[in-house]
């Protein structure tokens, strides 16, 4: 995890910190927003990507690289490609927003879209890595993706050493992995909490059943974090080192997200929604006085807001 600060420091933005007195006091704690939709490609997601890039060879590099993602994993990784020089090939869902395909395209990879879904992307970018040989990048499965992500933990950490909980949003469990192994490494006693939409709820149920659970559909505005199957190597780390996972509807997604954009004038995707959403939904059995939020990414389709002012209003917090 050091090695990965060390690398990262000098080409990843320290993003802020933010704080909102109107938050701590609803909440009824002090909370503080770390603002990765504020990272370079607008998430966390370059982060792990670089750190990955960085250990492959010149060899490697010259094969090119290939992924699927939900959209912030295309970015990152074709970001990261561009600046060292290797060719990037992502595969995403049909339905991805068309800020996050026209984002990738603009760093300069190959795009395919194919599939209902992250999962039968997924499916089609492994068939052609046979094809080509390129280096297959993990969007979560990987422990120097994890290590990437993990380095969030440290800076949060130094910027507010008082931190007692981090809440973080989940899809496949990269970067609840990363943050929790480097949390406990500076301080055993942080607790860790993940949180899944209830329409994706992978990670959840296998959690709390003991047992992997395989969905066959998943449904949720956070597409970020709409993900069938947890990790392989992913769940047994967060079975060992997060302790709670805990779900939040898409109407409570959206409300978070109106929030944002109403008290922090902050704009933010539904899985980077999902993790201040939960705590809304959950502060008064959460015991924390520093509570530390993952803003985990921004890129969302302006025209996708009016709907999201629908779902909202189903469920409004105080304003």
């Amino acid at each position: 995890m050091h090695t990965a600060m060390e690398r990262l420091t000098p080409i990843v933005h320290r993003t802020p910190l933010l704080t909102s007195a109107t938050t701590d006091n609803l909440i009824g704690k002090h909370v503080y927003f770390k603002m990765e939709n504020q990272q370079k490609t607008g998430a966390f997601k370059f982060r792990g990507a670089s750190f990955k890039l960085m250990q492959l060879s010149k060899e490697q590099l010259n094969k090119g690289v290939i992924t699927a993602s939900a959209g912030n994993h295309a970015q990152g990784v074709a970001h990261a490609a561009a600046k060292l020089g290797a060719r990037a090939t992502i595969f995403m869902a049909e339905k991805t927003p068309h800020a996050k395909v026209n984002a990738t395209r603009n760093y300069g990879a190959e795009v395919v879209l194919t599939g209902e879904t992250f999962q039968e992307a997924y499916e089609a970018s492994l068939k052609r890595q046979m094809q080509t040989g390129a280096v297959y990048i993990h969007p979560f499965d990987d422990y120097d993706v994890m290590a990437g992500q993990g380095t969030i933990a440290m800076e949060m950490l130094r910027q507010e050493d008082r931190m007692d909980t981090i809440m973080v949003p989940i899809g496949g469990g990269g970067l609840i992995s990363g943050i929790s192994v480097a949390a406990k490494h500076v301080n055993r006693n942080i607790k860790v909490i993940g949180v899944q939409a209830c329409g994706a709820s992978a990670m959840y149920e296998s959690y709390h059943t003991k047992r992997v659970k395989n969905l066959k559909s998943v449904s949720t505005i956070a597409e970020g974090i709409a993900v069938k199957q947890p990790g392989k190597h992913t769940l047994p780390l967060i079975r060992e080192y997060v302790d709670d996972i805990v779900t939040v509807t898409d109407e409570e997604i959206a409300a978070a997200i109106l929030y944002m954009l109403e008290r922090n004038k902050t704009l933010i995707e539904g899985a980077g929604a999902a993790s201040l959403a939960a705590l809304f939904k959950y502060h008064e059995q959460i015991r924390s006085r520093h509570c530390g939020v993952i803003v985990s990414g921004g890129n969302m389709d302006i025209n996708m807001l009016p709907s999201m002012q629908q779902l909202a209003e189903k469920m409004r917090f105080p304003a």
